[in-house]
């Protein structure tokens, strides 16, 4: 049986999708194939990868990708997974899969204010977020 593929989507693939993606791998990269991408691909938050980095985890290298992009190539994926808003995931295209579709709202670290250690902490709290949902979901898989 093949892995089970998993497609975050936000905005700008800059904070939420990627900290998504990395979790998701660094947990149980044996059982599952993951992507993340965004309907407005912007620049990766550096505020996403210091937190990442907190936590052992270096996405430093990697770039942002459109939902657009990937639908194109008719890529297939068995859960696709919003963490922004559902508003905004509505925007997203549909793929010619089967898939599930999943909405997780998640708070977007580019939009705190403050200082770099308020929005760090800040970022780190929706990261820590993100990870209890994957593992509650890694959960739900298992049963």
């Amino acid at each position: 049986m093949g892995k089970i593929r998993v497609l975050f989507i936000c905005i700008h693939n800059s904070a939420r999708s990627q900290m998504a993606e990395a979790l998701l791998n660094d947990i149980a990269s044996d059982r599952f194939e993951v992507e993340s991408a965004g309907i407005e691909p912007g620049k990766l938050n550096p505020l996403a990868v210091e937190s990442m980095q907190e936590i052992g985890i270096d996405i430093s290298n990697k770039t942002t990708k459109s939902v657009f992009d990937l639908h194109s190539h008719a890529k297939t994926y068995d859960y696709i997974i919003t963490v922004c808003s559902q508003a905004q995931g509505q925007r997203c295209p549909n793929f010619p899969s089967p898939a599930k579709r999943l909405s997780w709202e998640f708070n977007d670290p580019s939009s705190f204010s403050g200082s770099w250690e308020d929005k760090l902490k800040a970022t780190g709290k929706i990261r820590d977020s993100i990870k209890e949902k994957i593992k509650a979901f890694l959960l739900d898989q298992s049963n």
